[in-house]
């Protein structure tokens, strides 16, 4: 193997550089040639009416504050919404939606935008912001710039829509992440957007209330308009800790709902016991009531999660909607909250699901190949004539975290007697391990109660 001089180090390692800060002007001059040559684009859009920016902004009031837009107060009735039909959330009096990127969603951001301004909805718009966690450098110079370039050109494209309520910059970058120079590169996006865009305020998600990022934002991202929090149990403690740390900057709670799958009580084989749609309703009512009602003057916006379905340790844990698309109980809960009163027609409530005669939390363990009785119990508000659907799958065995996409579990087929009976009998797999049964109960109205149990076989 040949072995180089000193010199001759020095003068790679030059070259290396050099190439390196000559591919970095590359991208930056390319990048900003499309935006040039885009300009003229911008400009005629400017001009149209149907794409005039409605200003938005926060002011004092009262001792607190107040999202004001067009000059008059805005209070948000909002929630995460994974592209559904928009008009259902207009039907149970919502007047504002957040998503998650701008280009990696079910539908274009223009054709969105478009949409929901035809009905009279407002956009937090999520601008995407790589997060340490899925293996961005933020000491990548290169890689960082690039980001920079594409969040310009996203913000010149959609600033002047009327839809546009706010500039949601990244999702939970804190969630394990070290590098605090996220929140410098955070900041060179902010001042960015206020001088493009000064009709529309910046936030940005945090995952949980983190003193830590919080401190790290006010040192490295101070021209942020405000914060925003993503909680779920820990919601109700939101006030507290707000009163420990003086916290008295406006904040948006950007996901809020169901009991996170890592804050419940888990069976000893370490399966996360689920709440029913019923235990999620009334949670969903206490957080509102207990929190973000009475602390309005501070929590000046909220998006409920989730106005759709997604699977995440099961398909049920945080989505409102089936897949199949009937509506849960939470979404009575929310149309209360947003109208002041309950929807012409309720969703079925249920208990807890009876296995062996057993709950979730006494660690059901039962023998393979075996019969076992299941049953729960149910009411309608409307006396609708109730039917059933039980399904079996094995325990989910995905280790993502953050909401990262996950596999559903299929359904393991023909051991369950009658799966559209009130009671079943369960034959269980041979095969050791853990599983979980679920039952879906509807009223024929497009509504629909969940409840499942986790059991292990022995």
């Amino acid at each position: 193997m040949r072995r180089y001089r000193d010199d001759e180090v020095k003068v790679m390692k030059f070259e290396i550089s050099a190439t390196r800060l000559l591919l970095s002007a590359t991208v930056v001059g390319l990048v900003c040639l499309l935006v040039l040559v885009q300009k003229p684009a911008d400009e005629v859009r400017q001009q149209d009416p149907a794409h005039t920016a409605i200003k938005v902004e926060i002011v004092a009031a009262e001792g607190g504050y107040q999202l004001l837009r067009g000059g008059q107060p805005y209070v948000v009735k909002g929630a995460g919404i994974d592209n559904r039909n928009l008009q259902s959330l207009v039907d149970h009096g919502a007047n504002s939606l957040r998503t998650w990127s701008v280009d990696d969603g079910a539908q274009p951001a223009e054709q969105l935008l478009d949409r929901a301004s035809s009905l009279g909805l407002t956009v937090s718009l999520g601008l995407e912001f790589s997060s340490e966690r899925h293996g961005f450098n933020y000491d990548d110079a290169v890689d960082v710039a690039t980001q920079f370039e594409q969040a310009r050109a996203r913000v010149l494209k959609y600033r002047d829509h009327p839809a546009l309520l706010v500039w949601i910059i990244g999702n939970e970058l804190n969630f394990n992440s070290e590098n605090p120079k996220v929140y410098d590169a955070l900041n060179d996006v902010v001042k960015m957007i206020h001088a493009l865009d000064p009709n529309h305020p910046t936030t940005t998600a945090l995952s949980y209330f983190d003193t830590k990022a919080l401190n790290l934002i006010g040192a490295r991202a101070p021209d942020l308009d405000f914060v925003s929090f993503q909680l779920y149990a820990g919601l109700l403690n939101l006030p507290v800790d707000i009163a420990k740390t003086g916290y008295r900057k406006p904040y948006f709670v950007t996901e809020w709902g169901s009991v996170g799958h890592w804050e419940v009580a888990k069976t000893s084989w370490g399966a996360p016991i689920e709440n029913t749609s019923s235990e999620k309703a009334s949670n969903y009512l206490k957080s509102y009531q207990e929190v973000l009602q009475p602390h309005a003057d501070q929590a000046i916006g909220n998006y409920v999660f989730l106005w759709g379905q997604k699977q995440e340790k099961t398909p049920t844990w945080y989505g409102m909607y089936l897949n199949s698309g009937e509506e849960t109980e939470a979404i009575d809960v929310m149309h209360y909250i947003w109208n002041g009163r309950w929807p012409d027609n309720r969703s079925p409530r249920v208990s807890p699901i009876r296995l062996n005669g057993n709950v979730a939390q006494d660690n059901v363990s039962l023998e393979g190949g075996k019969r076992y009785s299941a049953t729960l119990d149910v009411t309608d508000f409307d006396d609708d004539p109730i039917t059933y659907r039980w399904v079996l799958r094995a325990e989910s065995a995905a280790e993502q975290v953050g909401g990262d996409y996950e596999e559903l579990p299929e359904v393991i087929a023909g051991l369950i007697e009658e799966p559209t009976a009130a009671e079943i009998t369960l034959l269980t797999p041979t095969l050791a391990g853990g599983y979980r049964l679920f039952v879906y109960v509807y009223d024929g109205q497009n509504h629909a109660a969940h409840a499942n149990i986790p059991f292990y076989v022995r």
